[in-house]
């Protein structure tokens, strides 16, 4: 199945917190269900908490079918008001539930049945456009893996942060159905061990070789030539190019800089927030230092020690050699690229032509490849 999917009136998702033991599919009858598994992460990952949200105003409207139109909408306002407050860094949850509130708004839907079947139909649009945005993803992002690769990541970036395929393991995923012999560095990615839990467990499935590691280790590799690239998830990508990721991205790529690794973020352009002008300018999360003094409920720290547990940080884009969308691969100067990825005019055509696809030396084959990825029609987001 999917990683959340509409049936029967219900939202059906796979509870992620219970992975790698068991794999239990939560069900919801009650919108309210489907935002306490956005907050407490039994789904996770920017794209899919999209998604959840979309089913999650379409599961509002459908508990709500039989009552008149205003008192409808006051419904889903509320829900959109609540499901909006579950998770505050990705921002493809605040733009799933405006597109979800611009259908049921919508001046030509009369009656609640009308709205209930609009929205339903626009929830299942967005899970779809998910699932293509990831496929075309990866075969963008596969373009820049070498055979015998060695590829690190950071979190869980599979089909269980997106509605199905993945966002940079879908790279990987696609580089390994082309043939492509490459090995994958898990970093476990602490305090919740998304890449320990589920990005092992995802290629496991796949059968593709990789090794965990703690956090903590991957200079370590890097520093003896063991991490040949690395491709990492966004979760809000703002104006300028900074990006939002899983706490400890912002350190790889410091690493992968001084390493001389190129350091890729895949990432659909439902992440990119043209709105923020820079990475300070996103709200960083805060979870509850249990996460961190805890392991699955068991203390790992003396009683009374207190703990931080930002869940993100931020990554300048002056360590980002290109970012990996479904509208193409961007590189420096991300403020073009990204725009035109957006779909919005961009006052820097000659600028764009001339620079935009300069890929930093870093980069798999230094400017040349950047060259050959626009020729085939892997750079057109920003060109």
């Amino acid at each position: 199945m999917r990683t959340v999917e509409w049936q029967d009136g219900k939202v059906k998702m796979i509870d992620q917190l219970r992975l790698p033991s068991e794999l239990v599919i939560l069900e919801y009858a009650d919108w309210r269900g489907v935002a306490d598994a956005i907050k407490t992460m039994k789904i996770r990952g920017a794209p899919a908490i999209g998604a959840a949200a979309a089913f999650g105003i379409a599961l509002a409207a459908w508990q709500n079918r039989d009552k008149g139109r205003p008192q409808l909408l006051a419904e889903l306002a509320h829900a959109a008001d609540s499901l909006a407050q579950t998770r505050p860094t990705a921002v493809n949850l605040f733009w799933a539930l405006q597109r979800m509130n611009r259908v049921a708004n919508a001046a030509g839907l009369k009656t609640p049945e009308a709205i209930v079947n609009a929205l339903l139909a626009e929830a299942q649009h967005i899970a779809d456009e998910d699932v293509a945005a990831c496929k075309r993803m990866g075969r963008l992002g596969a373009a820049l893996v070498r055979d015998g690769d060695n590829i690190l990541t950071h979190c869980n970036t599979g089909a269980l942060a997106v509605v199905d395929y993945g966002t940079a393991l879908g790279v990987v995923r696609a580089a390994h159905e082309q043939g492509k012999r490459i090995h994958v560095w898990v970093d476990e990615t602490r305090p919740y061990l998304q890449g320990a839990r589920l990005t092992a467990w995802e290629l496991q499935q796949a059968g593709i070789p990789h090794t965990l590691i703690t956090d903590n280790m991957a200079g370590h590799f890097m520093s003896r030539g063991k991490v040949d690239i690395v491709f990492l998830g966004a979760d809000r990508i703002a104006a300028n190019g900074d990006v939002a990721n899983k706490i400890g991205t912002y350190s790889l790529a410091v690493l992968a800089r001084e390493n001389g690794i190129p350091f890729y973020s895949v990432a659909p352009t439902t992440t990119i927030d043209l709105d923020i002008a820079n990475g300070s300018e996103i709200p960083i999360e805060e979870r509850d230092s249990n996460e961190v003094t805890h392991l699955r409920e068991v203390p790992i720290t003396a009683a009374g020690v207190q703990a931080a547990h930002p869940a993100f940080d931020v990554t300048p884009h002056r360590y980002i050699t290109g970012i990996v969308t479904d509208a193409g691969i961007i590189y420096p100067p991300f403020e073009v690229g990204l725009k035109r990825a957006k779909g919005e005019p961009s006052t820097s055509v000659r600028e764009c032509v001339e620079r935009c696809w300069q890929a930093d030396e870093t980069s798999h084959g230094g400017a040349g490849s950047a060259s050959t990825a626009a020729e085939n029609d892997t750079t057109k987001g920003a060109a």
